[in-house]
């Protein structure tokens, strides 16, 4: 059995606070536009499955227990006892969390409390300049009071991310470069006039300069690619990190960490982006949770294609603490079998594979989110 410390969740979402029923609790296993085939439900996916392999078990239940039986339990417990029995039964130490995410979750502070671990804030740009805007009633005022808001978000979070559904990866493959002074003010003008009536930013020049001014905070950046990356109740978005490469080009050697998010089915696409620039790192959460069973085959395959140091854990949880406690339980039995596997052919001693587990499990995320100096 190959040790592992205690994870750090390098990108997930709070958790729902509010009681499920079956059909409510199965529409957040997966991301999806519409309702599952007729006669099936998506606990018919491997993330379902997972669900009910790994969870049943931290609530006093046998493994792979009937769907209507796992909810009645978890009824029974209540969402605050259910939930603090999967979060605390992940090993998880440490919980980086995307605090952008719309409806009635726990934020870090909660999260770490029920979890019984560290939290840390991970800052969503587009949500930062919404409510920037509408304490702003002009341009210049909305440019210098953005410019202020994310300096003061550096101070205290942990790294900056954007939306999925932003559709930043196909802005930055065809404009990778910042905008000029006076195509923010245009566009901030543009967006300004749509903000009375509820505009989110979508604007391709207002993504590149909130991307742009995280990349000159100096704080990691985690950049959503893959399939299915959006938010709940969102279209499901398609990235392929291929679309970033021009951007990944323009930043390096600025002293910015960029993180790839949950790549899978690209996750051979985010490891290669990371071998060859020394300041991108490629994320394993989704590419794991999403592949269920197949954890170990998609694992071996990131392992091939980036360096050992690059490669960092998160669950990619959202919503339900399902889906964080699969994300880290299935990581770990896919570790376990891919590196005691190489173990077990002799391809690698018992020292180095606890060694690189514990890089891929924390150190790395450690390192790269300075985290050991935040206390």
């Amino acid at each position: 059995m190959i040790e592992t410390p205690p994870l750090v969740d390098q990108y997930c979402q709070g958790v729902l606070r509010t009681e499920l029923g079956l059909g409510t609790f199965e529409a957040q296993l997966v991301r999806s536009a519409g309702a599952p085939a007729a006669g099936t439900t998506f606990f018919d996916t491997q993330t379902g499955f997972a669900v009910r392999r790994w969870c049943p078990p931290l609530l006093g239940l046998e493994p792979h227990c009937a769907p209507a039986r796992y909810l009645a339990r978890r009824r029974e417990l209540g969402v605050v006892e259910s939930g603090r029995r999967l979060l605390r039964g992940s090993g998880v130490a440490a919980y980086l969390v995307d605090t952008g995410v719309p409806g009635d979750l726990t934020g870090p502070k909660e999260l770490a409390l029920t979890a019984d671990a560290d939290a840390f804030e991970v800052v969503r740009l587009e949500l930062l300049a919404e409510q920037v805007a509408d304490t702003s009633g002009t341009v210049p005022a909305f440019l210098a009071n953005l410019a202020e808001a994310v300096h003061h978000a550096a101070a205290a979070a942990v790294a900056f991310t954007c939306g999925a559904d932003a559709g930043y990866p196909a802005v930055l493959g065809q404009a990778p470069e910042p905008p000029g002074p006076g195509e923010v003010r245009g566009a901030a003008g543009r967006w300004l006039a749509r903000r009375a009536k509820g505009g989110a930013v979508r604007d391709p020049v207002l993504l590149r300069h909130l991307l742009w001014s995280a990349v000159a905070t100096g704080l990691p950046l985690q950049l959503h690619t893959g399939a299915g990356a959006g938010d709940p109740g969102q279209r499901p978005q398609e990235a392929d990190p291929a679309l970033l490469t021009e951007f990944v080009r323009a930043t390096a050697g600025l002293g910015t960490r960029l993180v790839l998010l949950g790549g899978y089915p690209y996750h051979r696409h985010a490891a290669q982006l990371a071998a060859a620039f020394p300041h991108v790192h490629a994320d394993l959460g989704a590419a794991l949770g999403q592949s269920g069973a197949r954890a170990a085959g998609v694992l071996a395959e990131v392992l091939e294609a980036a360096p050992f140091g690059k490669l960092l854990f998160s669950s990619g949880g959202r919503r339900l603490p399902e889906l964080h406690a699969v994300g880290a339980l299935v990581f770990r039995e896919a570790l376990g079998r891919v590196l005691g596997g190489w173990v077990g052919d002799g391809a690698w001693s018992w020292r180095d594979a606890e060694r690189v587990a514990a890089m891929v499990a924390a150190g790395n995320a450690r390192r790269v989110y300075r985290l050991d100096e935040r206390g």
